[in-house]
C-alpha cells in the first residue's frame, strides 16, 4: 500500500491545532501518516501536540516562517504523497482514501480538492474554494503566465518527488510565508494535475464578521499582489535553475488582478473609480477578457458587474467590489 503523510505546520494557533490533527488522525486510508511540524509557537501548542504521543511525529523547531516549515517537511517526509494541512483547517474523514484513489489513475504531481469555507468558529458559511475547474495541463497554461485555479494550501495532495524537484525554496524576507504558492505552481510544472470537484476539507476564514473586501488570511489585500510578484521571480528562478524551464516574466491571475480592484476602487469617489478603470485596469481586464478557464458567460458577467462600478452610486459600487472580490459577501447577502 502506499503512504501519504499529512503534514501540519503550525504557529501559535493552540486554539484550532487539536481538530487539525484530530481530522488528519481519523482519516480512513490505512497507510496514512501524520507529522507535526511546530515552528517555534510561544503558545500552548507543544503541550497539546505532546498529548497525542507516539499516533503523531512532533518535529520543533525555531521559528523560521511558513517556507522554512516546509521546506522541512518536504525534506523528511518518507512517503509517496503528501498533505500540507493548514493547522487551522480541517479534513473530512474520507480525504485521504478519495485522494489516492485519483493517485491511482495516472502519474499526478498534484490532486486538489475543494475545500468548504468556515468561519472563526467552525461554523459552514456556504462558500467553497476554488470556483472553477481547471484542465489536467495545468503546466502548459502556466509556463506560458497563467496561475491555474487551485485551493488554498490544506486542499492539494501532492507527489512527494513533484516536490522535491521544486523545494527547498529561499527562505527570509517575502518568503517567510507564501509557501503553498510554490508547492501549487511548482508541482504543476513537473506533472499533471487532477482535480477532484468535492468537498473534502473546510478552509477556515478570520475575521469574516464584517463585510470587507479581503478575502485570504494571511496577507492584507494591498500587500497580497506586490508578494505574489516577487514569489513568481523565485519561482522563475527555480524552474530555470532545476527544471530547465523558462517561464515568462510576468504572470496573469484574476485572483491576483481583484486584490487591485478592489483595494483601488472600494469606498472610492466617482472620478477615482472611472479614473481606475480608464487609465489601470488593463491587466484586470485582461484576465477576464483572455481567462482560458472561464466560459462566455462567467467573462460577460464579471465585465458587467464591474461596468456597474462606474456608476454614481457609491453603495452600490462598494456592493459590487465586495461581491466580485470576496466570496462570503455574495453569501452574506443572500442570506439577508
Amino acid at each position: 500500500m502506499k503512504q501519504i503523510a499529512i503534514v501540519i505546520c503550525n504557529y501559535n494557533y493552540e486554539r484550532f491545532l487539536a481538530e487539525a490533527i484530530d481530522s488528519a488522525l481519523a482519516q480512513d486510508y490505512p497507510g496514512t501518516r501524520v507529522i507535526v511540524i511546530d515552528d517555534g509557537s510561544t503558545d500552548g501548542s507543544r503541550a497539546i501536540i505532546g498529548q497525542y504521543g507516539s499516533r503523531v511525529k512532533a518535529v520543533f523547531k525555531e521559528n523560521g516562517g511558513q517556507v522554512s516549515a516546509y521546506n522541512l517537511g518536504v525534506e523528511i517526509a518518507d512517503t509517496e504523497y503528501v498533505i500540507f494541512l493548514d493547522s487551522d483547517d480541517v479534513l473530512y474523514p474520507g480525504a485521504v482514501s478519495e485522494v489516492m484513489r485519483k493517485f491511482e489513475e495516472g502519474d499526478l504531481a498534484k490532486v486538489q480538492f475543494r475545500l468548504d469555507v468556515i468561519d472563526e468558529a467552525g461554523k459552514q458559511t456556504g462558500a467553497h474554494v476554488p470556483h472553477t475547474e481547471p484542465p489536467v495541463d495545468c503546466g502548459r497554461l502556466l509556463r506560458d503566465g497563467w496561475l491555474y485555479p487551485s485551493p488554498p494550501a490544506s486542499g492539494n495532495a501532492y507527489s512527494v518527488r513533484a516536490l522535491k524537484a521544486v523545494f527547498p525554496v529561499p527562505e527570509g524576507g517575502i518568503n517567510r510565508y507564501g509557501a503553498d504558492f510554490y508547492a501549487i505552481y511548482g508541482a504543476a510544472l513537473v506533472g499533471p494535475v487532477a482535480t477532484l470537484t468535492l468537498s473534502l476539507g473546510a478552509y477556515r476564514v478570520h475575521h469574516t464578521a464584517t463585510p470587507s473586501v479581503s478575502f485570504a488570511n494571511s496577507e492584507q489585500i494591498k500587500k497580497a499582489p506586490k508578494a505574489f510578484k516577487e514569489r513568481w521571480v523565485t519561482l522563475r528562478e527555480i524552474a530555470k535553475e532545476r527544471l530547465d524551464l523558462e517561464l515568462p516574466p510576468a504572470f496573469h491571475d484574476f485572483a491576483h488582478e481583484k486584490a487591485y480592484f478592489g483595494s483601488s476602487l472600494y469606498h472610492a469617489s466617482l472620478s477615482a473609480r472611472w479614473r481606475w478603470m480608464l487609465h489601470d485596469s488593463r491587466a484586470y481586464l485582461h484576465t477576464i477578457v483572455a481567462n482560458p478557464f472561464w466560459g462566455l458567460k462567467k467573462k460577460a458577467g464579471t465585465l458587467f458587474l464591474s461596468c456597474l462600478c462606474l456608476l454614481p452610486y457609491s453603495p452600490l459600487s462598494d456592493f459590487v467590489v465586495r461581491y466580485i472580490t470576496n466570496p462570503l459577501a455574495r453569501r452574506s447577502t443572500a442570506g439577508q
